[in-house]
């Protein structure tokens, strides 16, 4: 008779007999042995999601933190061996992790959560009907709404972001076009512009001698002292007719522009 299994069940004693001495210890000596023991399982399990943009190393990182909350949660009175007690935890924390870490854009939980379903659910119903299920069908058999799949379905673009300076056709010298050429920048002298104009209109309602002591004090940076020897006329002279001038200018502004014009 093979002693094979008996040999396993002491294996299987061995691991529990150390996890509960790390459990009441929290020896870290254990815990490496452990982890040791454990690696290869959640290298293999985290092999599985490397289709993705993310790392196997970091997911292999993820699975360690799954690896270690089954270590402390394990309870070998149920029955259960560990390794099929850690499966599942060690993949939860995986796929926790490309759900919520992985997308360029943030989007609500659900519709991270939907997406697999979607997916999941075309699959099924396209060898169902032998051919691609319409949206509603989708929604039918996942007992959503039309708008819920079509929403997932549009915030799944999101999962990856792609750099504006990627190339996306040539042009017609042959040089690529990247997105950060087709994005085009607000330029300020439109609005510097119509601001012009509309000082020009409003600089109607004043007299000369007011349009030449705002064109002295604010454009030519006078003082009011210099603008006043200038134009042979004291400084609180000078002051009077520019708080004059502003008066009105802010008066004529304040009318719509097409008023002005």
């Amino acid at each position: 008779m093979s002693t094979r299994p008996q040999r396993q069940s002491l294996m299987d004693d061995g691991i529990s007999d150390l996890i509960r001495r790390y459990q009441e210890e929290s020896d870290e000596g254990i815990q490496e042995v452990l982890v040791d023991q454990f690696t290869p399982l959640v290298e293999t399990l985290a092999s599985k999601f490397t289709k993705g943009a993310e790392p196997f190393e970091d997911l292999v990182q993820v699975g360690m933190i799954g690896l270690l909350a089954a270590l402390k949660r394990y309870d070998p009175d149920f029955g259960k061996n560990f390794e099929s007690f850690a499966v599942p935890t060690i993949v939860g924390e995986i796929k926790r992790h490309i759900r919520d870490k992985t997308w360029s854009v943030h989007v609500p939980r659900r519709i991270k959560e939907l997406g697999p379903r979607i997916k999941k659910a075309a699959e099924e119903l396209t060898i169902r009907y032998q051919r691609s299920p319409s949206v509603d069908e989708i929604a039918e058999y996942l007992d959503v709404t039309s708008e819920e799949v079509l929403e997932t379905m549009e915030m799944g673009r999101s999962y990856n972001a792609v750099s504006v300076d990627s190339p996306i056709e040539a042009n017609n010298d042959g040089n690529q076009v990247t997105l950060l050429d087709l994005v085009g920048n607000q330029d300020a002298g439109y609005e510097q512009v119509d601001q012009q104009l509309l000082l020009q209109k409003a600089f109607q309602v004043l007299t000369d001698r007011e349009q030449e002591i705002i064109r002295m004090t604010f454009f030519d940076n006078l003082s009011q002292k210099q603008a006043g020897d200038e134009l042979g006329i004291s400084q609180m002279h000078v002051s009077r007719l520019q708080r004059r001038a502003l008066r009105k200018l802010r008066e004529a502004i304040r009318v719509a522009p097409s008023e002005i014009i």
